[in-house]
């Protein structure tokens, strides 16, 4: 049985640092192409980074130079570093499985962040 699972999301001030983490368990991870959405009220869901098995990773523009997407093919976990966070960073992110040769996907629960003063 396949399932994700976020964590560390919160409330921070503008300006301030999130870092998300997502436990993988029941796939061959490697096989994996991971990646991090997220969707906010009213909105529909977006794509914000995803990462390849070897590391290669791509990001929307409106996060580009400030979050950074990492994995950990040993531990099976895929992380989300948010720096310079804004209030339009607000949503509730989800964790994505895609298999890098079949139409397989798999997501999370999702977990809220919540960027104000």
């Amino acid at each position: 049985q396949v399932q994700l699972v976020e964590s560390g999301g919160g409330l921070v001030q503008p300006g301030g640092s999130l870092r998300l983490s997502c436990a993988a368990s029941g796939i061959g991870f490697s096989a994996f192409i991971m990646g991090w959405y997220r969707q906010a009220p009213g909105k529909q869901r977006e794509l914000v980074a995803t990462i390849a098995s070897g590391g290669t990773a791509t990001y929307a523009d409106s996060v580009k130079g400030r979050f950074t997407i990492s994995r950990d093919n040993a531990k099976k976990m895929v992380h989300l570093q948010m720096n310079s966070l804004k209030s339009e960073d607000t949503a509730v992110y989800y964790c994505k499985a895609d298999h890098s040769y079949s139409n397989f996907d798999s997501w999370g629960q999702g977990t809220q962040v919540t960027v104000s003063s």
